[in-house]
């Protein structure tokens, strides 16, 4: 499975980090259910070791732990960096999300197609 973190991410990563005085903890990326649409990305910091079921992506000494339910949702998914002038922060392209709500802050999953 696979989760892309573009450069400009991976640079905010170990400057959060760095700043936080913890460069060799790791970011976790998760999907929970919530908002308008379904579902809401979560970021926290992470100091411990990653779970057993985790999966574990490194960039350029940048970690990111994903665990296994969240994985199914963000397979295949960019995770940017963006620094506009009335907006920063991470940004998800998803291949898997339907949409999003009108505030942009939850989205829905594109459902499986059945051969029934």
């Amino acid at each position: 499975m696979t989760f892309h973190v573009t450069e400009a991410a991976v640079t905010a990563i170990k400057a959060a980090l760095e700043k936080r005085g913890t460069p060799g903890a790791a970011l976790r990326v998760g999907v929970k259910g919530g908002g308008c649409s379904g579902y809401m990305y979560h970021l926290e910091y992470c100091d411990a070791e990653a779970r057993e079921t985790d999966h574990i992506f490194e960039y350029d000494g940048a970690k990111v732990f994903i665990d296994k339910k969240s994985m199914a949702i963000l397979r295949g998914t960019q995770l940017d960096w963006e620094d506009r002038i009335l907006e920063k922060g991470f940004k998800f392209v998803n291949p898997n999300a339907a949409g999003s709500c009108g505030c942009n802050l939850s989205f829905d999953v594109k459902q499986e197609e059945s051969n029934d």
